[in-house]
């Protein structure tokens, strides 16, 4: 078979794939509720679920000048935050940095009560372990690195790592503990899958994706572990589509996502389990619903000057009211999640972010927001007075 041949086979095989991936959004449409009350989606998020709420007369949440604002700036790292999570007391946060350093900060008094110096200084993510005994990180040494924080330090002043979790072959973009425990991890990585570890042994208990055909095509870029079932989780990936899994089953994913047309930057379980939300350099944040694997929502904001900065983190309130989303030009949207509409921009207040808003948390409680930046530090927004971020 020529060259000739060859390109004009991948041709049409190509076109064929795009008819038949628009030929199944169709079909997803055309299964939806009609009546008034369905999740039926046209272009840009102008979705039913916001429409039918405006038409019962529902307003969007209101934010008042002193409703949010910048109560800390937490200093000290010399390089890109990549990474934050705060513990279950929500009293301590924990931040990744280009610097090669970890810090673990006490929220309340801005001290720094850690700071690690990584294996690798091109760390990605990091995360708090349930009881806040351990944090764990990884990056482009492909290991997840684990730290006990009450351990003794070495001779250089610096905490040792006490579990290093080897078996990625690309880098690990995320990772996050299973909920209510401190022996069980997920990490994703650029291998294109997720793996469930034993911590006490190092050794993988669950491989999700790679050889399975059901698993992501690119690099697995987040993970999001439901805290109404911590069996199953959520991915988001280089091909443009978020999968569930369920650790009882790795060997396929139990729904694919569709409907992003970039990275999948960001992923994160909406507070009733039922739902989970994502980020993409597209733009967008959109909604999912688990049970039925259909998009509910998506959320964009028209720019005048048509560049869409890409969504890189994003947080539910603790009713799930309020959806918080960091973007690459140094914006962070509060979306009202019933309406699709921006309440407030964090970057158009005073004390905000010099460059990109990189990722962001918030605390267990609600009471109070992280957001990290490119710029270097990171900033806690506290909620005034009544409003606890319900």
């Amino acid at each position: 078979m020529s060259v000739m041949e060859l390109k004009e086979r991948h041709s049409s095989a190509t076109d064929t794939v795009n008819n038949l991936r628009e030929q199944l959004k169709q079909k997803r449409l055309s299964l939806l509720d009609t009546d008034g009350k369905s999740f039926h989606f046209s272009c840009y998020g102008n979705f039913s679920v916001a429409g039918y709420a405006r038409s019962q007369g529902r307003t969007p949440v209101t934010f008042g000048p002193t409703d949010l604002v910048c109560c800390r700036t937490l200093q000290g790292h010399t390089g890109k935050v990549y990474s934050l999570d705060w513990t279950s007391e929500s009293n301590q946060i924990v931040s990744a940095s280009q610097d090669g350093r970890l810090i673990v900060w006490n929220a309340l008094t801005r001290q720094k009560i850690h700071a690690i110096k990584l294996p690798c200084a091109w760390v990605m993510t990091c995360a708090f372990s349930p009881t806040g005994q351990s944090v764990a990180c990884g990056g482009l040494d492909s290991v997840c690195s684990i730290f006990n924080l009450n351990s003794p330090t070495d001779k250089d002043g610096n905490l040792p790592v006490s579990r290093m979790l080897n078996g990625h072959k690309g880098y690990v973009s995320s990772c996050q503990y299973v909920p209510d425990e401190d022996i069980h991890l997920i990490t994703g990585s650029g291998d294109q899958t997720c793996v469930l570890w034993d911590i006490t042994t190092g050794l993988k208990t669950s491989v999700f994706g790679g050889d399975f055909q059901s698993g992501h095509t690119a690099d697995v870029l987040s993970i999001s572990i439901n805290g109404s079932n911590s069996r199953t989780f959520a991915s988001g990936s280089c091909d443009a589509t978020a999968r569930l899994w369920d650790t009882r089953v790795a060997s396929r994913a139990v729904r694919t996502f569709h409907g992003h047309e970039g990275d999948v930057n960001a992923v994160k379980f909406f507070p009733d389990g039922n739902r989970f939300g994502t980020g993409s350099d597209d733009g967008t944040c959109r909604l999912f619903d688990i049970r039925t694997g259909h998009q509910l929502q998506a959320y964009y904001q028209q720019h005048s000057d048509n560049d869409i900065p890409p969504v890189t983190s994003i947080a539910f309130s603790v009713s799930g009211r309020l959806l918080f989303a960091g973007y690459t030009n140094g914006d962070c949207y509060v979306w009202d999640t019933l309406l699709a509409k921006v309440v407030l921009n964090l970057g158009s207040l005073q004390d905000s972010h010099e460059d990109r808003v990189s990722c962001l948390g918030l605390s267990t409680d609600g009471s109070a927001l992280c957001t990290g930046s490119w710029d270097t530090n990171l900033k806690i927004w506290a909620f005034g007075g009544h409003r606890r971020v319900t």
